[in-house]
């Protein structure tokens, strides 16, 4: 369908889209950095190296822990609001966090990261942000183009790690300042953002369904299922990946490479999986992440050379990203407007419930399963198979039930 023949209110949309993709793009390339060097740095501050990816994992559970504020603040002064206060944690998290690598201080930079997650959080709403104002047709590409500005964070925020990295004393330093800056920058992006406030409801007004009437429906019990699958096992090999590159003798730039194409890959096939999803539907393009993530699990147990990395991490972004947004458009055209922050709020407070433990595990996985990188590499992609079991059975249980009327 053409941009003539869209409906009229999609105008609004597409400008709030733009706005988005912005923002995914510039205040996004944070995570990247921070993921890169967040296990490094943790490495060199813990006393156990078993906590190396601690950090990462702070960040993960103050995202779970920001998820239904969030959506609440969202739901009563608007999406620019929540937007502006997420920023304001990333900034606050990356002033923490400079502070606790000054000090040398593993719980200081911990208490950073932790902050840090309530950026984490608001950009995971970017997406339902995007479906806010759009029509059931044009849904599914609003979400895919806005995730599609994560491409330009990955770029951008790896390169800004290259850069910053050692360009002080105190190793990742300068990579911490540099988040401030993408913070205050960023911010200044919601102030074009065009998305009404949700009107306040009346006495008589639905109130919808419990929390979980919600969570036993069976199209969202699937997509809230397949979307935390999706993001743990991605979060998980991610989160050890640069541990497993530089412990297989090769450099932090190295792992930065890596990271920066599992992020392309994460986010470029956004250009078309909308119009894929509106061809064969969501249910299938689900599957086919899912099946793509289990290809990047069989890629990294196949040995731990560069190319191996670097094809496993395309691999796993692309199988994100097909498994990701397949599930959020299943659950955003599977609960009323009234239910939205309600919904909202347990489906991310669910998924970064799954992806912390997911955080949690990887490094222990990596550091403390095996006497040596490769094994610890090993453990965590078969980690995966258990996950990619239930996400593929429920699924398949989906695919077969007698539909509705």
């Amino acid at each position: 369908m053409t941009d003539a023949v869209l409906p009229h209110s999609d105008t609004r949309a597409k400008r709030n889209v733009a706005v988005l993709v912005l923002a995914q793009a510039v205040l996004g390339s944070q995570m990247p950095m921070i993921f890169v060097v967040g296990g490094l740095a943790g490495q060199s501050l813990a006393s156990n190296i078993c906590f190396a990816t601690l950090p990462i994992s702070l960040i993960v559970l103050g995202s779970m822990l920001s998820a239904t504020p969030l959506s609440w603040a969202m739901q009563r002064w608007g999406r620019r609001a929540g937007f502006v206060i997420g920023t304001a944690g990333g900034a606050i998290g990356a002033t923490i966090g400079a502070y606790g690598l000054y000090l040398g201080s593993f719980p200081v930079y911990l208490l950073g990261s932790l902050f840090t997650g309530m950026y984490m959080s608001a950009q995971g709403f970017y997406r339902f942000a995007a479906a806010d104002t759009a029509s059931d047709e044009f849904r599914p590409r609003a979400i895919s183009y806005v995730l599609a500005g994560g491409l330009i964070s990955a770029v951008i925020g790896p390169q800004l790690v290259k850069m910053t990295a050692e360009a002080m004393v105190i190793p990742f330093l300068g990579t911490y300042l540099a988040v401030i800056g993408v913070n205050l920058v960023g911010a200044f992006l919601f102030l074009f953002l065009d998305i009404p406030k949700p009107p306040v409801p009346g006495d008589d007004a639905p109130r919808g369904r419990s929390r979980m009437e919600l969570l036993t429906t069976p199209r969202i019990a699937v997509a809230v299922i397949c979307a935390t699958v999706s993001y743990a096992l991605m979060n998980l090999v991610m989160t050890s990946t640069p541990l497993a590159v530089v412990g297989c003798g090769f450099e932090t730039s190295n792992a930065a490479d890596v990271v920066t194409g599992h992020v392309l890959a994460m986010f470029a096939p956004s250009f078309f999986t909308g119009h894929l999803i509106a061809r064969f539907g969501t249910e299938k393009i689900m599957g086919l992440g899912l099946f793509i993530l289990a290809c990047a699990g069989a890629v990294a147990l196949q040995g731990v050379e560069l190319e191996n990395f670097f094809l496993a991490l395309i691999l796993l972004g692309l199988g994100w990203n097909f498994g990701f947004i397949g599930a959020t458009t299943m659950l955003a055209a599977s609960h009323e407007p009234h239910e939205r922050g309600r919904m909202q709020g347990l489906n991310d407070l669910i998924v970064f419930g799954g992806v912390t433990m997911a955080s949690l595990s990887s490094g222990g996985l990596m550091n403390c399963s095996g006497g040596t990188p490769e094994a610890g590499w090993a453990s965590v992609n078969l980690a995966m198979i258990p996950c990619l079991t239930l996400a593929g059975g429920a699924l398949i249980w989906l695919v077969l039930r007698p539909k509705e009327a």
